[in-house]
């Protein structure tokens, strides 16, 4: 029997894992010798976890809670390496998978290889290229010890080269981002909101801000928040911001601007907002994926993306910190001149597929 443990930071993961876990589920079932844990390495209570979020996505909830949170990535890199040596030290585990690049991330893949245990890095070989941001020390770190790197692509697989992988470490499988994407592609859930605000397919834009970058500059946000808006000359901007971002949006923004702020959503009505908008303005490299998923007009709030398959082939654009060309690109986007997207290379919905077939071979 293999033991998989796999290991998510934060929300985000989740909706990577999701597909592994089914994936595990669904061999084991066929009578594979393969099993799994799922382990957070937050609080049980964490309110960005709605009580929905595992039935969105099909899974159950995780089997361990390590039970860290805290603002100090340092501290937290502390914590979580303490927490999960205890489980590790309580769980027969015969492979470790971590998913992106956070702190978390980070500590579990070194208590990992500390422990001479397996460890695998789901969405490797992503790269900002600037040292100065921790996560891409952390990104660093985890393929340097990575004995099994899962890319999204032939981008990510060439930058891990690069950095000194060796070829036989890594593993071209695709976005599994967009296995998820699949399974919930006839599932999506249209929010009361839509009815009660009177929404209407194309007739909206969507926003959503999570880099602390960003909100920091308030007075660049505020030029940014303006930009927006008046470049949508009314169109409603809905906004379903949670925490800081909420705070500091809602005092920055001037009275008179369309920007609409409402309640985060489940997974499955965000998903259901985001496939019907004119268009999205985003901080996040999954939304953006989403985006050029769903061939939906997308800018993104940064001058870089770790995901350049969807400004190369999808619906992405970048415009930085800039308020000016964010003003540019939300004119274009609602003048129907946008790019037009295709699907990179394997986003095909079998990722899942692909990575639990790289786990078995490699134990036979």
């Amino acid at each position: 029997m293999k033991n998989i443990c796999i290991v998510v930071g934060a929300r985000p993961n989740f909706m990577k894992v999701a597909p592994l876990v089914r994936a595990i589920i669904n061999a084991r079932e066929k009578g594979e010798p393969v099993d799994y844990r799922l382990v957070y390495t937050g609080k049980e209570d964490d309110p960005t976890l709605e009580p929905t979020l595992y039935d969105d996505l099909g899974i159950k909830r995780p089997d361990a809670f390590l039970g860290v949170d805290c603002v100090s990535l340092n501290e937290l890199t502390g914590q979580v390496m303490g927490a999960f040596e205890r489980y590790l030290a309580a769980n027969q585990t015969d492979i470790v998978i971590v998913v992106d690049d956070l702190a978390s991330t980070m500590a579990v893949s070194i208590v990992t290889k500390k422990a001479g245990v397996r460890l695998a890095h789901l969405v490797a070989g992503t790269r900002s290229f600037d040292i100065n941001m921790p996560k891409e020390i952390n990104r660093l770190v985890i393929d340097g010890l990575s004995d099994m790197l899962f890319t999204a692509g032939a981008g990510s697989s060439s930058v891990a080269t690069r950095a000194g992988a060796e070829l036989s470490r890594i593993y071209m499988v695709g976005n599994i981002l967009m296995d998820t994407l699949r399974y919930n592609h006839g599932r999506l859930c249209r929010p009361a909101l839509w009815d009660s605000m009177g929404l209407e397919k194309g007739k909206y834009m969507l926003f959503t801000l999570n880099r602390r970058a960003l909100m920091d500059n308030e007075d660049n946000l505020r030029a940014m928040l303006r930009s927006m808006a008046e470049a949508s000359a009314g169109m409603m901007i809905l906004a379903p911001l949670r925490g800081r971002a909420r705070e500091t949006v809602e005092r920055l923004m001037p009275e008179d601007l369309c920007i609409r702020l409402i309640e985060p959503l489940k997974y499955l009505e965000f998903g259901y907002l985001a496939a019907n908008a004119v268009g999205v303005v985003t901080d996040s490299g999954n939304v953006a994926e989403e985006a050029t998923f769903n061939n939906v007009p997308c800018i993104t709030l940064n001058s870089y993306t770790e995901h350049v398959e969807t400004v190369k082939t999808g619906t992405n654009v970048l415009v930085g910190e800039n308020a000016a060309m964010l003003f540019d690109a939300v004119k274009k986007m609602l003048s129907g001149e946008w790019k037009h997207g295709t699907l990179p290379d394997r986003w095909d919905g079998r990722t899942a597929e692909r990575i639990l077939h790289c786990l078995l071979v490699e134990e036979k």
